[in-house]
């Protein structure tokens, strides 16, 4: 897609309004050199797509997470690692810039060290770990049993934090033990529900039915709202704090346990990019990438010939 063409995609965007107060403020205020200027644009334009096919419209929402994707996707199609940094820095500036001027909040790239942010390959938890997060939220509270539906639709079904935060009660039918989630691109795809999310749903269900509901989302607020991915992410945060695991947990990287397990334990490649919702099964392959390396470790440690 051409400069012209990511732009245009973005026409009448609150994001394009960003990028172009960006744009001017380094032209008059910081006298960075149109190469630069050009640079920048090309760059941001194609980021601010990414964000936006993301259902990502306020920069408020933008968290690390969307900046990693973005960030593995530019790898995905095959730019160096210096063109991926340079996206990074134009990415990095933009972040600072909205937050000097007060149209943000936070900065989703405070943290980065460019260009060791890439992983060649995505973080999983163990089951064992997975099991402990699960458990975390208190089940004797009305928020506890929302929370645990919360992490088991993350890994029971390798939804991305956007699918959870926008699924609608209407595409979750318990009957047939599936779901339909909208993902990227707005492609909807059907995922089937285990036992486990079922019974999680249900539960929350008896309790939904009392809060206060403004809004048709599965999971709401204490308000009767939609919920934040903000806040969803918190919940996940809190989980992993509660179940004492180490790793940085993000919603994510549920998604990546969820396919990581579901290939260890022999499932069809193709059934996996499926209901990951994947257009590429390419993208997939790199869980069975992992899945080799836990292989190659397993029998280094507890093979007599290795």
């Amino acid at each position: 897609m051409s400069q012209s063409e990511e732009h245009d995609s973005l026409d009448n965007s609150p994001l394009l309004r960003m990028l172009d107060a960006f744009l001017q403020a380094s032209v008059f205020e910081s006298g960075l050199a149109e190469k630069t200027l050009s640079a920048y644009s090309a760059d941001l334009s194609r980021y601010l797509l990414h964000l936006a096919n993301n259902g990502i419209d306020d920069l408020n929402e933008v968290m690390r997470e969307d900046v990693l994707d973005h960030m593995i996707a530019l790898r995905k199609d095959k730019l160096s690692a210096r063109s991926v940094a340079r996206h990074l820095s134009a990415i990095r500036r933009f972040h600072r810039f909205l937050l000097d001027e007060q149209y943000t909040k936070k900065n989703p790239t405070e943290d980065f060290d460019s260009p060791r942010i890439i992983q060649p390959l995505p973080h999983v938890l163990s089951t064992h770990e997975i099991e402990s997060l699960l458990a975390a939220p208190d089940a004797s509270t009305e928020q506890g049993v929302r929370d645990r539906a919360i992490l088991e639709l993350f890994y029971s079904c390798g939804l991305r934090i956007s699918e959870l935060s926008n699924l609608h009660v209407m595409n979750v039918q318990l009957k047939e033990s599936s779901m339909r989630v909208q993902g990227k691109g707005s492609k909807t795809r059907l995922i089937p529900l285990g036992m486990k999310a079922i019974e999680k749903l249900n539960a929350w269900y008896m309790l939904r039915a009392q809060w206060k509901q403004d809004d048709n989302t599965v999971f709401l607020s204490s308000r009767g709202k939609r919920m934040s991915r903000s806040s969803i992410w918190k919940i996940v945060k809190q989980a992993a704090q509660t179940a004492n695991i180490r790793q940085n947990v993000t919603p994510h990287m549920l998604r990546h346990s969820f396919a990581t397990h579901l290939l260890d334990n022999g499932a069809d490649l193709r059934a996996v990019q499926e209901m990951l919702g994947h257009s590429d099964i390419a993208t997939t392959q790199i869980y069975t990438h992992i899945s080799r390396e836990r292989l190659s470790t397993a029998h280094e440690q507890f093979h007599p010939r290795a």
